[in-house]
């Protein structure tokens, strides 16, 4: 049991409020989601600003419940860890977990590409005229050796950046761990930087009401999770980096930056297919 000697090497937790709350919030950004999206209420109703179409109070509300759903989570993770809970055999459960939770990303993207290779592959036979070529007639795609290239070379060398970070701790270099993620996480803002850009001189939408078309929509659907990921991962890193800073992880001790770690290879991987068959092989 937690606080005290145990004859096992497993790791009972204690009584924990995070699991429902988390559920909670998840649901409730779900709803807002939906809301956001569809709209689930008139303009007229009382919760207008929280469900009604285009509305952001409901998907705002969701996102700060799982938010401190996380902090709280793992906050009581490490406390967990500063306590000698995380045993060798807690420490390759949490291993397998985070190797799992990389496993269903794949399988997001496994849907996208999915997607976007459909109407590549298979534009010919459409009885929509408009897609009788991939991309569409009329459809401006981006330049792939003008940011895209940029952007592969700033996830590639963030790549090594962190192997250089993780790599020093493991031999006890605190600074030049620490110098490593620093540049990391800069390097995964200037790729969000960029690809903020890259989106605001689009000339093709995401939806058929603005103009849009498939192609339009299995682009964002690809590029734009996979920037919410580098997002996701920007924030994992400089996570890492202030724990670090405060003294938390050791050579013996930081499972978190490696999970890190991995998941930004994944996040560089992923981003490598999208370079070569989105902007690469299937440009206008």
């Amino acid at each position: 049991m937690a606080g005290h000697a145990a004859k096992h090497d497993y790791h009972l937790v204690d009584p924990s409020p995070w699991p429902f709350v988390g559920s909670v919030g998840a649901f409730l950004l779900a709803i807002g989601a939906v809301g956001n999206m569809a709209g689930l209420v008139s303009a007229e109703h009382p919760l207008a600003f929280m469900y009604a179409d285009g509305s952001w109070g409901g998907l705002a509300l969701g996102f700060l419940i799982v938010i401190w759903t996380m902090i709280g989570w793992w906050g009581d993770m490490i406390k967990e860890s500063k306590r000698g809970d995380h045993t060798a055999v807690v420490d390759i459960g949490m291993r397998y977990g985070m190797i799992l939770f990389i496993a269903s990303e794949v399988m997001f993207f496994v849907a996208w590409f999915w997607s976007f290779f459909e109407y590549a592959i298979f534009h010919e036979v459409r009885m929509d005229p408009a897609l009788a070529t991939w991309p569409p007639a009329g459809v401006e795609t981006f330049n792939p050796w003008h940011i895209p290239l940029m952007n592969t070379l700033i996830l590639l060398l963030s790549g090594t950046t962190v192997t250089w970070a993780h790599h020093a701790l493991q031999h006890d270099d605190r600074k030049g761990a620490i110098t490593g993620l620093i540049f990391t996480v800069a390097l995964g803002m200037c790729f969000t930087a960029l690809q903020v850009y890259e989106y605001s001189e689009a000339h093709f939408a995401f939806s058929m009401a603005d103009g849009g078309n498939l192609y339009g929509s299995t682009f964002y659907m690809a590029t734009g999770f996979h920037g919410a990921h580098v997002v996701i991962g920007t924030i994992f890193l400089a996570v890492c980096l202030f724990r670090l800073l405060a003294g938390q992880m050791s050579a013996k001790k930081h499972f978190g930056l490696e999970a890190a770690a991995w998941y930004w290879h994944f996040v560089d991987v992923v981003w490598l297919f999208l370079f070569a068959f989105v902007y690469v092989v299937y440009q206008g």
